[in-house]
């Protein structure tokens, strides 16, 4: 198996791919934010909810469906941050993962990944994971 890559290049190959899956594995957890409500347990992230209230037209009241689901549509996530958040944790959990598999790539493929190429890479990384940490909306 031939390599473009260096031990040091090895190694950061397989730490991008772990840092990118455990990135988009919170992005499609519904577990950022846990809670209860009307006594039920409540958790939602940026797209998909656990637990949430209904409006039950038949009997006049509110109830709690206990089942995990995403919104309906882009526009049904409840406020414009959570939108903004949902797109660009997104877009950098996407850049991390393309960089990993690359990366990987590298490891088996010779001449596939220059110098020059290697520090684009890395910069692309750390973009994505500026944006997936929410730094890219000026906190």
């Amino acid at each position: 198996m031939a390599s473009s890559l260096t031990c040091a290049g090895v190694v950061w190959a397989f730490l991008s791919f772990l840092c990118a899956a455990a990135s988009c594995v919170g992005f499609f957890m519904p577990y950022w934010l846990l809670g209860s409500q009307l006594e039920k347990s409540v958790s939602f992230g940026t797209f998909r909810r656990c637990s949430y209230p209904v409006r039950d037209e038949s009997r006049q009241m509110t109830v709690m469906v206990e089942q995990c689901g995403r919104y309906a549509s882009f526009q049904a996530i409840p406020s414009a941050e959570w939108r903004i958040c949902t797109v660009v944790t997104g877009l950098g959990c996407g850049l991390l993962l393309l960089v990993a598999l690359t990366a990987l790539m590298g490891c088996c493929v010779s001449e596939l990944i220059s110098r020059t190429v290697g520090r684009v890479a890395g910069g692309i990384q750390f973009l994505g994971g500026k944006c997936s940490c929410g730094e890219g909306l000026g906190t």
